[in-house]
């Protein structure tokens, strides 16, 4: 009897392993989607007052979560000053466990594309929007609900298929 349950439990655990390699960590639900988005008051990058969660209400806004170490980050910048040129939503930065000089660089050597950005150096932020990795952008509607999380560098077709559907959708509401 003994030797049977030996060779069962190494097949479930074969099989557990291997569904579990073939999920993707991007197709993670968050649970905030639907729920307002947590509060935050960060010193702001540019010197310009403090960052709070408050601006954001009244307005469809995106808001990504980005670093100056983050080679992904650097991949996914052309998008997001894309989006800035664009002008079809404002776009919000948060500079995840960074220096605020390195942060600062980032921006200056690619372009900043944000209309504000807090500084979440410790992370707290991060960890209160469930961030696991950054880039992360979030959609945010008027009301300061979270109604989409982008993990992962945006990409043009993310862009044009996901987000900035969304983001019509909301405006019309």
């Amino acid at each position: 009897m003994k030797q049977l349950w030996l060779p069962l439990v190494f097949v479930a655990l074969l099989v557990l392993l291997g569904v579990g390699l073939n999920l993707d960590p991007r197709e993670v639900p968050s649970p905030l989607i639907g729920k307002p988005a947590p509060p935050f008051d960060l010193a702001s990058l540019k010197g310009d007052g403090d960052f709070a969660r408050d601006e954001l209400k009244g307005q469809v806004v995106l808001v990504n979560f980005f670093a100056s170490w983050c080679i992904p980050c650097r991949a996914e910048h052309p998008v997001l000053m894309r989006i800035a040129e664009q002008e079809k939503v404002p776009l919000y930065g948060i500079a995840y466990k960074d220096r605020p000089s390195d942060a600062k660089r980032f921006l200056d050597q690619l372009g900043d594309p944000f209309r504000r950005i807090g500084l979440d150096s410790a992370g707290r932020t991060g960890i209160e929007f469930g961030v696991y990795g950054v880039p992360e952008t979030y959609v945010i509607d008027k009301a300061g609900r979270i109604r989409m999380r982008h993990v992962g560098p945006l990409t043009a077709e993310a862009l044009e298929k996901e987000l900035l559907p969304l983001v019509k959708e909301l405006n019309r509401s």
